[in-house]
């Protein structure tokens, strides 16, 4: 998350640091796409999910459910691209990511 910071301070002097809360409304709330993160990944990100398109079941999002959840920055980076671009039509900002990150750490 640190890298996030520093980016989203860049990005905007003000940024004071990221939100759970924050994050649960952007991970479940659709962004003018059919879809939001929470419908493949639920509601509760600490449960198995699954793919909307082929159904393919997706590990838990929340590393209290899944450890290696965030330990790979490319990977995480590869997949934020990805999803952002599905959910957005954009990619995500580091306040986003960073924020998403929060609340999915929050998830017990």
């Amino acid at each position: 998350q640190a890298g996030y910071a520093t980016e989203a301070k860049k990005d905007d002097p003000a940024f004071a640091g990221f939100s759970a809360d924050r994050g649960k409304e952007f991970f479940q709330t659709k962004h003018g796409k059919e879809y939001s993160c929470s419908s493949c990944h639920t509601e509760n990100p600490a449960n198995p999910g699954k793919n909307a398109a082929n159904d393919n079941v997706i590990k838990p999002m929340a590393p209290s459910a899944n450890p290696d959840r965030f330990t790979d920055l490319g990977k995480t980076e590869k997949n934020f691209k990805r999803r952002c671009n599905d959910v957005l039509g954009r990619e995500c900002t580091a306040k986003e990511k960073g924020d998403v990150i929060a609340y999915l750490l929050s998830v017990k």
